[in-house]
């Protein structure tokens, strides 16, 4: 009787003495794979080109023909497929045909096209009819795109004219910029103050929950430039007291509406002066104060001191002649009877 695979690999393996463990140690294959090997169960193993490949490895370990070991595992994979795998039933496709259909499908062909027209026709008539509504509406009204060209344009031209309501003081963004030169400011939020220097070209952002107020030099009026939220705000070129050398102001929620649209810093106390012919700029004559002219009467004018005459003889006129005098005697005085 042959012996199988199985049978011939563990005889040879014990004949030259050689346990499973060392099998699997020198070969890297698992000793579990080993066993199913020399008991012809191939099931545990992985299966294709890696049986192949361990029957071959451990054939040549020890010293079994590699090739009649790999022909003998054929033979038994190719009879162990032909008892497990049933025969394939192969199936035919049928086509089931109508004998009518040719002559039944020229009513669908002829009532397609006619959907098909006439869904192309209403296409091109609602084009036509949106295209010819839109150039009408452009002819009949040519005042109204002249005044959304003049609105266009003007927008254009003044970029600082605000739009929308003005912005509340908790949502107003304060950005304080110094355009020429570094500004010392002193600025007060809610409340709290603080000092920076701002150099030149540089800004500082405030955002306040109530009020704000501003403090700088006015030698430094030139260089200070206020953004709300974005937009210019005009700052005073003088302190509302002309005596100072501080110009301050404040913004809070009563004053921060009449700012955001007049774009400016208008104080309160503001004076126009009486002369109106004076030639004032716009910004000082709302802004500054101008004090009142106070009469003043001219100094008088000393007058030139003269000298008392002095009593020369003419130069012509001899010297006066020199008269006696005669002194009249004084009466004497008669004793009173007794």
């Amino acid at each position: 009787m042959s012996q199988t695979l199985g049978e011939k690999l563990r005889h040879a393996r014990e004949e030259r003495g050689i346990s499973i463990s060392e099998v699997a140690e020198q070969t890297r294959i698992s000793a579990l794979y080993i066993e199913s090997i020399e008991n012809d169960n191939y099931k545990p193993l992985p299966g294709g080109i890696f049986n192949k490949g361990f029957l071959k490895s451990y054939a040549k370990f020890i010293g079994v023909d590699e090739q009649e070991a790999l022909s003998d595992y054929a033979r038994i994979a190719a009879e162990s497929e032909a008892i497990s795998e049933p025969p394939l039933k192969v199936y035919r496709p049928e086509v089931l045909t109508d004998d009518n259909s040719s002559s039944s499908m020229a009513p669908t062909l002829i009532f397609a096209g006619i959907i098909l027209a006439l869904m192309t026709g209403g296409i091109l008539f609602v084009l036509n009819y949106i295209q010819n509504r839109d150039t009408n509406t452009a002819n009949s009204n040519p005042n109204v795109n002249n005044a959304v060209t003049n609105i266009a344009n003007a927008n254009s031209a003044n970029p600082s004219v605000p739009v929308g309501n003005a912005p509340t003081i908790t949502t107003s963004k304060f950005e304080f910029r110094a355009a020429g030169d570094e500004i010392s400011l002193t600025a007060a939020v809610d409340g709290k103050s603080t000092t920076q220097l701002i150099a030149a070209g540089g800004s500082a952002t405030f955002e306040p929950k109530e009020s704000i107020k501003f403090g700088y030099a006015r030698s430094r009026s030139q260089s200070a430039r206020l953004l709300i939220n974005g937009k210019s705000i005009i700052l005073p070129e003088m302190p509302e007291n002309p005596r100072r050398n501080i110009i301050e102001f404040e913004i809070n929620k009563d004053n921060l509406s009449t700012i955001w649209n007049e774009g400016r810093i208008v104080f309160q106390n503001a004076a126009v002066p009486a002369n109106s012919n004076l030639n004032v700029p716009a910004n000082l004559a709302s802004n500054t104060p101008f004090p009142t002219a106070t009469p003043t009467r001219p100094a008088a004018t000393p007058r030139p001191s003269v000298a008392p005459p002095v009593n020369r003889p003419p130069a012509n006129k001899p010297p006066p002649t020199m008269q006696p005098t005669i002194i009249a005697p004084r009466p004497t005085a008669k004793p009173s009877p007794n």
